[in-house]
C-alpha cells in the first residue's frame, strides 16, 4: 500500500520562500513520475509541477521560475521549493504518486 506524508507548509509572507517535502512508502518509488498539486478555496485542484521517473520537471506556466520540484530516490522523497510566494499561492498542497495516489496535503498560507 502507498502512502505519502506531506510537510512544510505553513504561513510565510508574501515574497518569502518553504519548502515542502513528501515522503512516500511503497513498492518501486524509482519507476514513477511524482507531482505536486494544489488546491485554493473555491477552486478545482491543479498541477503545479511534476517530475518523471528520469527526472525532468514540468511547471504550470504561473510558477515556473519560482518554483522548483525534485526528487530523492534513495530516500524516497519528493521536494517542492517555493520562492516569491504570493497570496494566490494558498492553497493546500498534495504530493502525488502517478497520477493515482494522493497524500493529505499540507496547507500552504501567503499573507502579510
Amino acid at each position: 500500500q502507498v502512502q505519502l506524508v506531506e510537510s512544510g507548509g505553513g504561513l510565510v509572507q508574501p515574497g518569502g520562500s518553504l519548502r515542502l517535502s513528501c515522503a512516500v512508502s511503497g513498492k518501486f518509488f524509482s519507476v514513477f513520475s511524482m507531482a505536486w498539486y494544489r488546491q485554493a478555496p473555491g477552486k478545482q485542484r491543479e498541477m503545479v509541477a511534476k517530475v518523471t521517473s528520469l527526472g525532468t520537471p514540468t511547471y504550470a506556466a504561473s510558477v515556473t521560475g519560482r518554483f522548483t520540484i525534485s526528487r530523492d530516490n534513495a530516500k524516497e522523497m519528493v521536494y517542492l521549493e517555493m520562492n516569491n510566494l504570493k497570496p494566490e499561492n494558498t492553497a493546500v498542497y498534495y504530493c502525488v504518486q502517478a497520477e493515482r495516489h494522493w497524500g493529505q496535503g499540507t496547507q500552504v498560507t501567503v499573507s502579510s
